[in-house]
């Protein structure tokens, strides 16, 4: 049986990661919708945050998008901690701030690894 290498296991982790968070941004439960209205956003937003999402799940997956992918993810995490951030709510920041990290290091490994 072939080894993985980490960097793949990294990129298809954090396209896991951005698979259920797409879904739970489309599908939206009462309380996803809610901090959407707080923080001001049209209600149909969500959606697009989630298309966004799924969007970076499905370049993480293969080796030839794997950088596009984690150059979206990354983006979609700045938004997303620029938004807690700017409405005062600090410590929910550390997830997306963790996972734009983790899409940075991805990114950079796709980088140096591009054929």
């Amino acid at each position: 049986m072939r080894k993985l290498p980490w960097a793949t296991i990294l990129g298809w982790a954090l396209a896991a990661f951005f698979l259920f968070g797409g879904v739970s941004n489309i599908l939206a439960p009462g309380s996803i919708l809610e901090d959407y209205r707080r923080w001001g956003y049209p209600e149909w937003f969500h959606y697009v945050t989630g298309l966004l999402e799924l969007t970076a799940a499905a370049l993480l997956i293969p080796r030839k998008t794997r950088l596009l992918g984690a150059g979206l993810a990354a983006a979609v995490m700045i938004a997303a901690a620029g938004t807690v951030v700017l409405h005062g709510e600090y410590s929910h920041a550390v997830a997306p701030i963790t996972v734009l990290l983790v899409a940075i290091v991805t990114g950079m490994i796709a980088l140096r690894t591009r054929s």
